[in-house]
């Protein structure tokens, strides 16, 4: 594994339309992870969810956090790192938009409606990465 540095999280980060993996300690001391659509915009990624969700108050608690940032089909290859997180409660809907456009695009859906129609009470998750690391397996698995 080789730590990153901006400009290679700028490359690999903004293309990918796959979830990331947000690691978190629950109140009880149990880790849990999570996946939610990211973007990532001047060395921070941004998450939306609903100021309701479980994850929201948890990270509330405890902000630090791990993530990983990887398809699920070999090769293996992605990111993983561990970062701080700040809930933005003013900018869940701003996010939620630039989301669903990297993720559903322009077309209208019923998840698209859906989401917009309880965007009202969405937030965003801000995680600042302290370290970031990749993977590529692609050479041990060049037979698979």
């Amino acid at each position: 594994m080789q730590e990153l540095d901006n400009t290679e999280i700028n490359r690999f980060i903004p293309d990918m339309k796959i979830p990331i993996r947000i690691a978190f300690i629950k109140p009880n001391g149990i880790p849990g992870v999570i996946s939610l659509w990211y973007t990532y915009n001047d060395g921070k990624i941004y998450c939306a969810t609903q100021k309701t969700a479980k994850i929201v108050s948890y990270l509330q608690k405890n902000a630090a956090c791990g993530f990983e940032i990887a398809a699920d089909n070999p090769p293996y290859k992605g990111i993983r790192g561990e970062g701080t997180v700040k809930i933005l409660n003013d900018k869940g809907t701003d996010f939620l938009e630039i989301l669903m456009d990297k993720y559903l695009g322009e077309k209208d859906s019923t998840l698209s409606k859906f989401l917009r129609d309880n965007s009202k009470t969405e937030v965003a998750i801000q995680i600042t990465p302290r370290k970031i690391f990749n993977y590529d397996y692609s050479k041990r698995m060049n037979d698979v």
